[in-house]
């Protein structure tokens, strides 16, 4: 009769076995789990120091998302490496699938790493009014993808990060007070000074008007039809649009209250008669 002890497992290449692969198994999971508390502890000290810095909420989320997904991944890789899994392949196929990606969503990932550069470099908060990308509103959201306007007429614009970070862009909330600049024409025949002393005037009675810098009115142009006075004030950033509104009207008044008389293109037609 055969003898069956033939068939069973080598007692001494089993116990090698458990030795060598239950001691990778111990250490890939003493790993992990070192690994992931030292993740947790790193997102923690992260959270903290841009809680100091006033990092935009939306920014702090993401970052603090990215951070802890990117390690966790790492530390998953190195895991399954100590177990013995070759990662050579898995790693060149997760590079080739990362670049058929990345090609694919280009331009939203473009518009990603503007918003990305807009809350770290703050160009721009949420209240502030800008002119950019052919649109002038206020801030009403700032996104990771897109940045939504509201234009002063009640419509909403939304514009992708990625053009907004690379292109031009006024700011016009970034200083606390702005210049004022008017330009009022006077006939030849009306006096300069006079004029002048009706606009500094109307500037004086105007308490939105900062004294300093002072209130400047200055001769321009001699125009085709008129003198051209330049008229410039500063006012707090707020105060700009009515500021503006306010002085046009009453200078107009005061210019006829004085005599003043702002004028107009003429044309003489001279009809010839054969």
């Amino acid at each position: 009769m055969e003898d069956i002890t033939s068939y069973l497992p080598d007692p001494n290449l089993a116990w090698e076995l458990v030795i060598t692969y239950g001691t990778q198994l111990l250490l890939s999971l003493i790993t992990l789990v070192v690994g992931l508390w030292l993740i947790g502890r790193l997102v923690k000290v992260l959270r903290r120091v841009f809680s100091k810095r006033s990092f935009e909420p939306t920014l702090q989320t993401f970052l603090l998302s990215l951070v802890s997904i990117t390690l966790k991944v790492l530390l998953l890789i190195t895991v399954v490496s100590m177990v013995g899994v070759q990662m050579t392949s898995f790693i060149a196929l997760l590079g080739a699938a990362g670049l058929a990606f990345g090609l694919a969503l280009s331009g939203t990932l473009q518009n990603f790493a503007g918003g990305v550069m807009l809350l770290i470099f703050k160009p721009f908060k949420v209240g502030d009014f800008i002119d950019a990308q052919g649109y002038m509103g206020t801030v009403k959201e700032i996104q990771i993808f897109h940045t939504i306007l509201n234009t002063p007429d009640k419509k909403t614009v939304v514009i992708p990060n990625g053009g907004l970070s690379t292109g031009a862009l006024t700011n016009f909330s970034a200083e606390p007070v702005r210049r004022v600049e008017w330009t009022f024409g006077i006939s030849y025949s009306d006096d300069i000074d006079t004029a002048r002393a009706i606009i500094m005037e109307v500037l004086n009675s105007d308490v939105r008007i900062l004294p300093d810098p002072a209130p400047f009115v200055g001769l321009i142009k001699l125009n085709d039809s008129s003198v051209d006075l330049v008229t410039r004030v500063w006012v707090n950033s707020p105060d700009f649009w009515d500021v503006f509104f306010s002085v046009n009207e009453r200078v107009k008044k005061a210019f006829d209250a004085g005599g003043i008389s702002i004028p107009f293109p003429q044309r003489d037609v001279h009809i010839i008669q054969k």
